[in-house]
């Protein structure tokens, strides 16, 4: 590209993104002065058909790829590293009068040549999606581009980079408002170099896909009112909020506090009475997790339904939604003290943050529901427990790292600690709150994510990477989900899945 290009590129900006503001004469003075080989165009009979626009980054975890005008500031790329080891496509526009000569695809791999001659490790883009606006009424952004990428919708950017080899990392709500074709969204993409050789000795992992999870080790101890237990619950979240959790998870029956305040009954009467807490409880947590934008899985809590008492694990989005897990195996003393029943089904749910599967306590001792849930996508286990021993606690803990080699999941278990004087069969607690991974050498030492000190009152934070998680399932140093022997066994649900 050269300075005299400025006019025909503003007259193909105008035809390609009419809604746009064209470039302005200084960004392009600008864009030239500090990465002029990382501006390229296409001339036909000296006659400028399309231009391609970059520039170069020091990858980072925390830089915001979702907020365009920061990344490449504002189109003017001072912010530009020669010896970064990213390059990032600001824009590529054809002129309409050319399509269908495969001129896109020569810009990209003019990039990609770009990026093996400088040894840069991967192209990053955030790409428009024009055709959406067609389809808005009828689906979500989401679906959209599931349905471009398994070619059932053509949409004229989408498509073209799916087929220059770049990978869908996610999807981009509010990267260019002014884009009304593609609603304001865009998709963010990835290209890797395969020839690409470390500048040093020392590998480094970057994070892709991070989802922050909080588990909450809670003390039990009396309480005066619902407005003390409220008042505690409050804090825990508000930690998360600030924290900037994705996902926050209590203790499997950690309402059971509520019973220091109620009048001393038998446990199976007990625990109709909590159940009167219902409609408190979901009220509470709808709106933490909205006010705190925070997913939240609150442990479990007595539930009576149809004269039946279940023990239901409740998710509460941030965005609103409700879900529940009914606990699904009673555990002898369940069925003894408090007369629960089992749950109907297992379910798997779609979150913000990829799916998810929410398994209480003792289920989590049963492989079977391990394997259903990765089956249906599930990338996270949350595991609410309450156990009294330190032998009960081994249990979970051992079933739920075995739960991720075997899957190749995350599952984060979190248990209560404390005591409730003169409350049957809630009166001790003992738990060691932990995240665990997958054990291969690019996750945590020893599967372990994060891990609380026993019986102490706190709340562990760890960020989990399920795009680390989607290599390891392909070429990890084993790949137990892959290597199943489906033509000997296989484990499938009785009840029909919605």
């Amino acid at each position: 590209m050269r300075i005299d290009d400025y006019e025909a590129l503003v007259q193909i900006q105008r035809r390609c993104f009419v809604d746009m503001e064209p470039w302005g004469l200084d960004q392009i003075q600008s864009q030239l002065k500090h990465f002029p080989e990382g501006q390229i165009v296409i001339e036909f009979d000296g006659r400028l058909v399309a231009s391609s626009s970059s520039l170069m980054l020091d990858y980072d975890d925390d830089l915001e790829w979702c907020n365009w005008k920061k990344t490449a500031d504002s189109g003017y790329i001072r912010n530009h590293r020669p010896g970064g080891d990213t390059l990032y496509g600001i824009e590529i526009m054809v002129d309409p009068d050319f399509r269908g000569m495969r001129l896109s695809r020569r810009l990209y791999d003019a990039r990609k040549e770009l990026c093996r001659t400088r040894n840069v490790e991967q192209m990053i883009i955030g790409g428009r999606i024009p055709g959406y606006h067609r389809h808005a009424d009828q689906m979500k952004a989401s679906e959209y581009v599931d349905r471009v990428i398994n070619k059932s919708i053509y949409d004229s950017v989408l498509t073209a980079q799916i087929a220059n080899g770049f990978s869908l990392q996610g999807l981009l709500e509010n990267y260019l408002p002014s884009d009304t074709e593609s609603c304001g969204y865009a998709t963010f993409l990835e290209w890797r170099n395969l020839d690409y050789t470390p500048r040093g000795k020392r590998r480094h992992r970057r994070t892709v896909r991070p989802v922050r999870i909080g588990a909450v080790q809670y003390q039990m101890r009396s309480i005066a009112d619902f407005d003390e237990f409220a008042r505690q619950i409050s804090y825990f979240v508000d930690v998360a909020g600030d924290y900037k959790c994705d996902f926050l998870l209590f203790p499997e029956l950690f309402t059971t506090q509520l019973l220091s305040i109620m009048p001393s009954l038998r446990p199976g009467a007990a625990a109709r009475e909590l159940a009167a807490y219902t409609p408190q409880l979901l009220e509470l947590f709808a709106d933490l997790a909205v006010k705190f934008d925070t997913n939240i899985v609150a442990g479990s809590h007595f539930v009576v339904e149809d004269d039946r008492l279940y023990n239901i694990a409740f998710l509460f989005h941030r965005d609103g939604r409700i879900d529940r897990q009914y606990k699904l195996h009673i555990t002898p003393s369940e069925r003894h003290w408090w007369g629960v029943e089992g749950g109907p089904s297992l379910e798997v749910f779609d979150t913000d943050c990829g799916k998810i599967s929410i398994q209480v306590c003792y289920d989590c001792e049963f492989p079977e529901l391990g394997r259903m849930a990765a089956q249906r996508g599930a990338d996270i286990i949350f595991v609410p427990f309450n156990t009294d021993t330190r032998s009960g606690y081994l249990r979970v803990r051992t079933c739920a790292a075995a739960r991720c080699v075997e899957n190749d999941v995350y599952v984060a278990i979190a248990g209560c600690t404390g005591n409730l004087p003169f409350v049957e069969n809630a009166d001790i607690h003992y738990a060691q709150s932990a995240i665990f991974t997958p054990c291969d050498v690019t996750f945590a030492r020893d599967g372990i994510g994060a891990e609380a000190n026993a019986n102490i009152e706190t709340v562990i934070i760890h960020d989990v990477d399920l795009e680390l998680l989607r290599r390891h399932r392909e070429r990890g140093s084993v790949t137990n989900w892959k290597d199943r022997r489906t033509d000997l066994y296989e484990v499938k649900s009785l009840r029909t899945q919605p």
